[in-house]
């Protein structure tokens, strides 16, 4: 060999590659190849040092200080057994909270359920036009049957009987184009 001094193995202990750039750990001070130097990959016990994060408490949502050296679970276990001030009773989330506006229903849902007419909250018994009693934008049709509706009132289709229209549907005795 012609330059037997240079390199350093990596210190990872499946990998002893001879590296010719070794990278020093900067945390356990340790020499590894370009593989191996994160602290994941060499599996560090020395990370917690310099991987600097704020932990917080999975209950009350607080940022928990740590300090350097000090293990971040141990420290948020410490804060949960001592000094978190989460109480369940307190945190109880409404989940029905969307109350009917049909007179006399006292339901709550979910989710919203918005008349497309009158533009008021329902329930899923009352959602319907014709179920609220909706006084929204005139009679309570689908869009299916204003079509219909349309279609039918349009020059070319001519009526040979009456033709009325009641509860939103087209009513006829006879037609012929």
């Amino acid at each position: 060999m012609e330059l037997p001094g240079l390199g350093q193995p990596c210190s990872a202990s499946s990998c002893r590659r001879l590296d010719f750039l070794p990278l020093k750990c900067d945390a356990c001070e340790e020499v590894f190849c370009k593989d191996h130097i994160t602290y994941d990959q060499h599996k560090c016990t020395s990370s917690y040092k310099k991987d600097v994060q704020v932990p917080v408490c999975p209950l009350c949502n607080t940022p928990i200080p740590v300090r350097r050296g000090e293990m971040p679970d141990v420290v948020v276990g410490a804060h949960m057994d001592r000094d978190c001030k989460y109480n369940p009773a307190q945190h109880k989330e409404r989940i029905f909270t969307n109350k009917c506006l049909k007179s006399g229903c006292k339901r709550k849902e979910m989710m919203k359920l918005v008349c497309d007419q009158c533009h008021g909250n329902f329930c899923i018994k009352h959602r319907h036009p014709l179920d609220h009693d909706c006084k929204g934008g005139g009679r309570p049709i689908s869009k299916a049957g204003y079509a219909a509706i349309m279609r039918a009132s349009k020059s070319n289709v001519k009526f040979t009987g009456s033709s009325t229209v009641s509860n939103g549907l087209l009513q006829h005795n006879g037609c012929r184009q």
